[in-house]
């Protein structure tokens, strides 16, 4: 479905990303693990449109997205939550939710708000209450609704947990699963290695802007590296 090949992005004279690779296949969650500036925020938003790689390609279902601008990446089917969430804060949960879906042409707006509901019994609480004024788990939750309003076929996901307490981290990855059993497509971007090796398919370490080693989320769990590199084994 996704297919990136040897993509290099620079900041300025530092070189950010350095000949990475690595594809996802339809119905996977593939995680980009590794520490913090390892270069994983940066991978997901070359992909989305918004940096640039100066070399390789990045297919998505058979079409190069190199050159494409961000907003047509989704209308595409590519939806990113990014990190920090970035909700609208003056806007209520439900306006969040229907400017996730303006890419789209056409009705079923408010069966997807009903599906939305269903996965986030919270928002429907809270759907004409202001953004601002949610919890940080509140709002990634909100923020992941907005992208599944976009329809996608494939939905990133950076950093997820950021910041939140473990009863939510435990929560915001149980939707994970249910999403991907649902049938969605997730590339996952997590410093929380153990959560995100355990609900992926397969995974890719990223370590100083180059992948160093990939294998399935059950290989990386148990490789005695990556345990001691981001596992505190």
């Amino acid at each position: 479905m996704l297919k990136v090949s040897d993509i290099n992005v620079y900041y300025g004279a530092i070189h950010a990303i350095k000949g990475v690779s690595f594809e996802v296949n339809p119905g996977e969650v593939v995680t980009l693990i590794g520490a913090n500036g390892a270069g994983k925020s940066t991978t997901l938003q070359t992909v989305s449109g918004l940096l640039h790689s100066r070399t390789g390609s990045i297919e998505f279902l058979g079409e190069n997205l190199m050159g494409v601008p961000a907003h047509k990446v989704v209308a595409k089917g590519l939806a990113q939550v990014p990190e920090g969430r970035r909700v609208f804060l003056q806007m209520t949960v439900e306006e969040n939710l229907e400017m996730g879906a303006y890419t789209r042409s056409g009705g079923d707006i408010d069966a997807d708000l009903e599906k939305v509901y269903a996965y986030f019994p919270r928002l429907m609480e809270r759907r004409r209450q202001i953004a601002g004024t949610l919890s940080g788990g509140e709002q990634q939750m909100l923020a992941m609704g907005r992208a599944l309003m976009s329809r996608p076929k494939l939905l990133m996901l950076d950093e997820p947990s950021m910041g939140l307490a473990p009863i939510l981290v435990e929560q915001i990855f149980k939707i994970i699963q249910t999403l991907h059993e649902a049938g969605t497509t997730i590339l996952l971007v997590e410093q929380n290695a153990q959560a995100a090796l355990s609900i992926a398919d397969r995974g890719y370490v990223l370590e100083t802007g180059k992948i160093v080693t990939s294998g399935t989320g059950t290989e990386l769990l148990a490789s005695p590296e990556i345990k001691k590199a981001y596992l505190g084994g």
